[in-house]
């Protein structure tokens, strides 16, 4: 490890649920780890086992990571309690993680208040609990909890409470500004004192942004010798959110020459992944984030936009295509051939650039996408509309019509009940299909309908099937109105997850027009002649 090194721990699945309005599916969390995974984070924590059923089906069918170590959260022993007969740490010790990250406190006043322990045995809660941990794992960390005021308080405690970690084996000791409240000042000085106890490359930075200081404040950590940042993607959390990952990855990698897990064609991806998981938890991104929002390189008409013509330069602090963004200049459009470019090779289609057939499809993107189509969290649909622009896809079936119905009314046993019904009529071949299915809710059933129609002439629709489903209004003042925007997540058992997306002023059309591209995805990658 050379000391330009910095590791990166995502805690998006666990901090990042805190957040107020985001509800993370097991589904979820198993598509974001592998985006992380992908995308070169050195480690994913997955959450709390034993703290909520959510985290316990992630656990229990949890992703094979390629680059990342998956850890779990939790924390040091109960007092009263030994290492070895606590129920929170067996938890987590069988949720078959590599990295087990346990918090625990090193601020007098919360031992005194919240534990109402001696101070010494809450040293020896964090070492019997961190052996136990660095024996059964291939990694333990340690998160000092509140460990800037816990040190402003009583240094001599603080420092106690992490050497203790360090010393029973923890590969990484984490200080933790856990109210947000310290500045980066503050943080580069104590983190410079700690590094004369701890190594740097052992130590590690989690901030919360209360002051709006996270991302300076994990910085400042990294000048004063901390080579591991936690955080989360687009700073997620609870109260004003942690350390933004997407603003630390690049400020670290093309400001401060440090090396991080991800290299330079993983940095273009970043402004992808951070819509990404915009799209999964269904909210608009923010437009003005640094490095990866849409306006992060947008000059308005006048003297800004003609210097930027001139040389982009003068007004922009990198190239925007480092980071996966384009530049837009409002006044005379450049942007996304470059980008739409690096999606193609992503998904393994050579063009030559200048071929007209890429300003064809970069137009039609510009425009399903002013219609409220997002291609961001939709890469099956997005790699069908540059297929069937470039090199055609074959139409697997012609449908005719559908039709769905919903009934709510009370059953013999006196229970009211809604049942949802799906009528499809479609053509596959010269063969004429019409087909009934009943579902749980109008997508459902029409779900079922189709498949009922299709699968016994394609038996690769068999193992796939709709693991998540997403609806979006996006003209809120047009009340019942309102355009929709669908996007369908699905699954087969190769252990393939592919996301469509549709757009309508009906939810069920929409819901269709997603339905489609995932089916004939799914077709198209597995072969299937027409």
């Amino acid at each position: 490890m050379t000391d330009k090194r910095v590791y990166l721990y995502d805690c998006t699945l666990r901090d990042g649920a805190q957040t107020q309005g985001v509800d993370f599916s097991a589904a979820d969390k198993t598509a974001i780890a592998k985006e992380l995974d992908a995308l070169g984070i050195d480690y994913v924590e997955g959450g709390w086992p034993g703290a909520n059923p959510t985290d316990d089906r992630f656990f229990a069918e949890a992703p094979t990571l390629k680059r990342a170590m998956l850890t779990a959260f939790g924390m040091t022993r109960r007092s009263g309690r030994s290492a070895d007969n606590d129920p929170g740490l067996s938890a987590l010790f069988q949720s078959g993680a590599r990295g087990i990250c346990l918090v625990g406190k090193t601020w007098d006043f919360h031992v005194d208040i919240a534990l109402g322990v001696p101070l010494d045995e809450n040293i020896e809660m964090i070492r019997d609990s961190v052996s136990l941990a660095a024996e059964r794992t291939d990694e333990a960390l340690f998160d000092a909890e509140h460990f800037f005021d816990g040190y402003k308080a009583n240094p001599d405690f603080a420092l106690s409470c992490v050497k203790a970690a360090y010393e029973s084996g923890a590969r990484w000791v984490v200080l933790c500004d856990t109210n947000g409240g310290t500045l980066p000042d503050e943080i580069e000085r104590i983190v410079g004192e700690v590094a004369r106890h701890v190594p740097g490359s052992h130590l590690g930075i989690h901030c919360h942004n209360d002051t709006e200081n996270a991302v300076a404040n994990s910085l400042a950590a990294v000048r004063a010798g901390a080579r591991q940042i936690q955080g989360t993607l687009n700073g997620l959390g609870e109260r004003c959110g942690n350390a933004n990952l997407v603003s630390i990855v690049p400020s670290l990698m093309l400001k401060m020459g440090f090396e991080t897990g991800l290299d330079a064609g993983a940095l273009k991806r970043l402004t992808h992944v951070s819509r990404l998981l915009d799209e999964r938890l269904n909210r608009a991104p923010n437009r003005h984030a640094p490095y990866v929002g849409d306006s992060a390189f947008a000059h308005k008409g006048g003297l800004h936009a003609s210097a930027v013509e001139k040389d982009p330069r003068t007004y922009e602090h990198i190239e925007p295509e480092l980071v996966g963004n384009v530049r837009h200049i409002v006044v005379s459009d450049q942007s996304g051939r470059s980008n739409v470019l690096a999606r193609f090779r992503e998904i393994g289609i050579v063009v030559d650039a200048k071929d007209p057939k890429v300003q064809r499809l970069l137009d039609e993107v510009k425009s399903r996408e002013d219609s409220g189509y997002s291609y961001d969290g939709a890469e099956a649909s997005f790699e069908l509309l540059a297929r069937r622009a470039l090199d055609g896809v074959p139409d697997y079936f012609t449908l005719r019509s559908f039709r769905v119905t919903d009934e709510r009314r009370w059953n013999a046993r006196g229970n009211l009940i809604t049942v949802s019904e799906a009528v499809t009529k479609l053509d596959v071949g010269n063969q004429h299909f019409m087909t009934v299915a009943e579902g749980n809710g109008p997508v459902n059933a029409l779900d079922n309908a189709l498949r009922k129609a299709l699968q016994p002439v394609f038996a690769q629709l068999e193992d796939m099937r709709l693991v998540d489903y997403k609806v979006r209004i996006l003209t809120p003042g047009a009340g019942t109105g309102a355009v929709t925007r669908v996007m369908i997540e699905s699954a087969d058992g190769q252990g393939n997850r592919w996301s469509t997306v549709g757009v309508s002023a009906n939810v069920i059309d929409a819901s269709y027009n997603a339905l489609l591209d995932a089916i004939t995805w799914k077709l198209h990658r597995d072969g299937a002649s027409v």
